[in-house]
């Protein structure tokens, strides 16, 4: 049964990180082309992501992919070749999910919740990872349809010019407090952090924080604001 009354319910998620484990497979791919050095090129990764992001905001995410590769690669001093820079972008339909995403969607849309993927990356690349997902999307944005990349609004933007989510039906999840939370925030979002990786952050600017999917639904059904139907059946 729908949760609420009359408006659909929205769970919106980011991919990478949140629902695809981003880390494992940036750091077993580059192991590939450096064998123990999987986990520096992921560290060094990190540091230049975001950077590259906001200085090429329509560039597509495998070519943001590649071109944070190098930059990991050169701070490292390891000769990266030319070809070898797409390996991301080649590897990325195939990482994992993480184990608990497909039966806490499905928690979800059980329950009546509809589900998005505003997520950073190219049309194609959220194609092709769908089908490890488990359950059907209703919908998806992508840095490709904006033209710019999370933090930046445009994805909840176009979510929210696409489908009209009352703000009181919607709530986004997510692991990245930089890229999801605080924009979300900003926008008066409903919002659930998943802490994947147990990070210091403010966690009171987040309405539910969980480490990890388990628990999804309650979390999601906790942070909707109730509407006043219910308020009124509440205090009955």
């Amino acid at each position: 049964m729908m949760t609420g009354m009359g408006a659909t319910n929205w769970a919106t998620f980011d991919c990478f990180g949140t629902l695809v484990d981003w880390r494992h497979g940036i750091a077993t791919s580059a192991e590939l082309l450096f064998p123990g050095r999987g986990r520096e090129l992921l560290d060094r990764y990190n540091a230049h992501e975001l950077d590259v992001e906001r200085e090429t905001p329509t560039m597509r995410y495998r070519d943001v992919m590649a071109e944070t590769l190098r930059r990991a690669a050169r701070d490292l001093g390891l000769d990266l070749r030319h070809d070898d820079a797409s390996i991301l972008g080649d590897t990325i339909p195939y990482w994992p999910v993480f184990p608990e995403v497909v039966a806490e969607l499905g928690g979800l849309r059980a329950a009546g919740w509809r589900l998005a993927l505003l997520t950073n990356c190219d049309r194609d690349i959220i194609g092709a990872t769908q089908r490890r997902l488990g359950v059907p999307i209703d919908a998806v944005v992508t840095a490709e349809h904006v033209g710019s990349y999370k933090p930046a609004h445009g994805h909840f933007e176009r979510f929210e010019w696409s489908f009209a989510p009352p703000r009181d039906h919607w709530v986004h999840v997510a692991q990245s407090y930089t890229h999801d939370m605080i924009p979300a925030r900003e926008l008066g979002i409903r919002r659930v952090w998943i802490n994947r990786l147990g990070e210091g952050d403010d966690p009171s600017i987040c309405d539910a924080m969980l480490p990890d999917l388990h628990g999804l639904l309650a979390s999601v059904e906790g942070a909707r604001a109730p509407t006043a139907s219910e308020h009124e059946a509440a205090s009955e």
